[in-house]
């Protein structure tokens, strides 16, 4: 009988070991299974929050971009600022259309009779004799209109001038517009006072037409050339071109638009 218990004793004594090893390492395997866990729970939210974080301040910082650069970026189709109107024919629609409506009794606004072109004519009779005379003329005319010349050439040739036909001899601008009111503008207000003993522009240069031209012999009256750098004094004739169908008509349009013609 001892001996059956002293045997019973170590196959227990087995068995416990046992179970308490397979506790243990079910323990062991939980706590590291819970570890593990813990450890994975943890990383992929750090890296969410990593990642959360910082996409949407690059996304800020390029949307923010987009928009500055989108706000100094030109708009297409966007229209241009209009021009500035000049004050000349600001003054002739207000001012001046009226009053031929009435001095002329028209029906229509179209009928009144406006200012067409300017056409400012240089001869240069050196120019024969030396070609580099054209190109200063050329070069002042464009200073005081703002427009490039277009060179005249002779049509005939005249053998006591010792012209032959082709050769350039002169230089002319025809202006139209906005420039067309800036050059008269310019003409009326700061060049013709600057004539020495200037009393007015005589009344008797119309053609027939409603067309007036005005002759003026020295071109230093335009305060854009510089005196120091002319070489020669020329003079220049400036046609004014209406769509009048009288004188009458002709030299009432450029009275009301303040030519200062001469009293009687």
């Amino acid at each position: 009988m001892a001996d059956e218990k002293e045997k019973e004793k170590k196959q227990a004594k087995p068995e416990a070991g046992a179970a308490s090893k397979g506790a243990g390492g079910a323990k062991g395997a939980g706590e590291a299974k819970g570890a593990g866990e813990a450890k994975g729970e943890g990383k992929p939210k750090a890296e969410a929050k990593a990642k959360g974080e910082g996409k949407p301040k690059a996304e800020g910082k390029k949307k923010g971009g987009a928009k500055e650069g989108a706000g100094h970026a030109p708009v297409v189709g966007e229209a241009e600022p209009p021009a500035r109107v000049p004050r000349l024919r600001e003054h002739f629609e207000k001012r001046v259309l009226p009053d031929l409506m009435k001095r002329f009794g028209y029906g229509n606004p179209m009928e009144v009779p406006r200012l067409k072109k300017i056409v400012v004519n240089m001869g240069v009779g050196d120019a024969l004799q030396n070609i580099k005379m054209l190109d200063a003329a050329v070069a002042e005319l464009a200073t005081i209109t703002g427009q490039k010349p277009s060179i005249r050439k002779a049509k005939k040739s005249i053998a006591n001038f010792k012209l032959r036909a082709g050769q350039p001899i002169g230089c002319m601008v025809t202006l139209r517009g906005a420039r067309m009111y800036e050059f008269y503008d310019r003409l009326i207000n700061v060049a013709l006072p600057r004539i020495r003993d200037f009393r007015g522009v005589p009344m008797k240069s119309f053609d027939g037409q409603g067309n007036y031209t005005l002759g003026v012999t020295e071109q230093i009256i335009f305060p854009e050339i510089n005196y120091d750098k002319v070489e020669k004094i020329r003079g220049m004739d400036i046609t004014f071109v209406t769509s009048a169908d009288s004188d009458e008509e002709g030299q009432e349009l450029l009275r009301l638009m303040n030519m200062p013609f001469r009293q009687r």
